[in-house]
């Protein structure tokens, strides 16, 4: 992977300066001030975490400070290499055009932008896509329990696409990637990498929940049990968020999921509970009202309410938001959403219509073929995640093992009666087991 600085051009870089949220220009000179990207975590087992960086002007020695505009705080960089396929060659010194790996940084994530620290700039994010599927995780033996939650934590760490949770209803850890092979590639370093034996449970996909239409509510909160109690009662209109919102940077950046507008006047609710309201509302969108699954998006537009001299407290406004979210979200006509996965089949020509009929019976939708040199077939498709497990397998028996494909997450759409019915049952009978 060893790139010379020499053979590196590229024009000046822009940035927005976090302090005058103005745009500023880098340019690939080792007399500007430093400014790099990190577009790669990894862990060594000889040097520990690497972070792989571009470079894009001015220079930096190795043992250092930089800033990490993201979390606002100093890193060291005390080592600095050059990176010759999974060999480190040490040097101290890097400069504008240079791609290069350093250690001894504490929190740095995939996408932060390094800069000098009185020269501060954020460059253009990176966005990196949800999880589409899910498989749960556990040790094979005690020795190994420790192990695993070390081993999760550093591969989260390299991959913005892959987490981890913990389902308390469940009991289990549960990893999320963008595929049947992501997570397998996971697994397979946990035994390889890692030295953690563990037993796998059977995919699952990651379906989200969204609200449809609007609806107005009023939720009253009164409890008393001796002394000072809780009372706090808002009147909100819960539903979908704007489209103004879902384009915005704060919502594609991933900073908010929660669209919530204050039309309170005269102070009927004070400004100090605002954050309570938001953190109520926030926590019950990683659990949708039908199956538990998370709502993407979401507008709450306050406008009025009541409260006590003595009982209303944050607390009280906050359990009143999630009270009132389970009431009013249940008339919004939720609605389960499910991942379309684009897929392109690459076929000999005679076995096309078996291969459209099998996706058409997987719930796909053509979208176009097209003729490939060799009498080959490019057959588009979009087709749900739920119906492509195994697939790779039955388009070889399909075509005696003459096709190949390739499957990307494409959106998420509403799932049929049929299958958003049975998705909510089997996760209610999981709960209850």
């Amino acid at each position: 992977m060893f790139i010379p600085a020499k053979s590196i051009r590229h024009s000046p870089v822009k940035g927005i300066n976090p302090k005058t949220d103005k745009e500023e220009i880098r340019k690939p000179d080792v007399n500007e001030p430093f400014t790099a990207l990190a577009f790669k975590i990894a862990t060594d087992p000889y040097v520990g975490r690497l972070c792989f960086m571009r470079v894009y002007s001015g220079a930096l020695d190795a043992g250092s400070y930089i800033l990490n505009t993201r979390s606002e705080s100093k890193e060291r960089i005390s080592r600095l290499y050059q990176m010759h396929a999974n060999k480190q060659n040490a040097i101290d010194r890097v400069d504008a055009g240079d791609f290069a790996a350093g250690v001894g940084f504490k929190d740095i994530r995939t996408g932060d932008t390094l800069c000098a620290e009185g020269s501060p700039i954020i460059l253009e994010s990176m966005i990196f896509p949800e999880p589409v599927i899910g498989i749960a995780v556990e040790p094979k033996s005690q020795k190994d329990l420790d192990k695993l939650g070390m081993a999760l934590s550093k591969l989260a760490e390299e991959d913005p696409t892959f987490r981890v949770k913990y389902d308390e209803d469940t009991n289990q850890t549960v990893i999320s990637g963008m595929g049947e092979l992501h997570l397998e590639i996971i697994v397979d370093r946990l035994r390889r990498e890692f030295k953690v034996e563990c037993n796998q449970g059977a995919p699952q996909v990651s379906y989200k929940e969204a609200l449809t239409t609007t609806v107005d509510h009023t939720e009253r909160l009164k409890k008393q049990s001796g002394g000072s109690g809780l009372f706090a009662e808002m009147s909100f209109e819960l539903g979908p968020a704007d489209e103004k919102f879902l384009e915005s940077d704060e919502f594609k950046s991933g900073k908010t999921k929660l669209q919530f507008v204050n039309d309170v006047f005269g102070g009927s609710v004070p400004k100090e509970y605002f954050a309570s309201i938001i953190k109520g509302f926030n926590s019950m969108m990683d659990n949708g009202i039908l199956a538990g699954y998370n709502i993407d998006s979401m507008k709450v537009r306050l406008y009025d309410g009541k409260t006590h001299a003595v009982d209303s407290k944050p607390l009280a406004f906050e359990l009143c938001a999630k009270e009132g979210f389970k009431e009013a979200a249940r008339k919004c006509n939720p609605v389960l959403l499910e991942p379309i996965m684009k897929l392109e089949v690459i076929s000999p020509e005679e076995y096309t219509g078996p291969v459209i009929g099998d996706l058409n019976r997987r719930r796909g939708m053509p979208k176009g073929q097209e003729q490939r040199s060799g009498g080959a077939i490019s057959i588009q498709a979009e087709v749900p995640l739920s119906e492509m497990f195994g697939y790779v397998t039955e388009l070889r028996t399909i075509t005696s093992g003459r096709a190949n494909s390739t499957m990307e997450f494409s959106h998420y759409a509403a799932a049929p009666k049929n299958v958003a019915e049975a998705v909510i049952a089997n996760s209610k009978g999981a709960v209850k087991a």
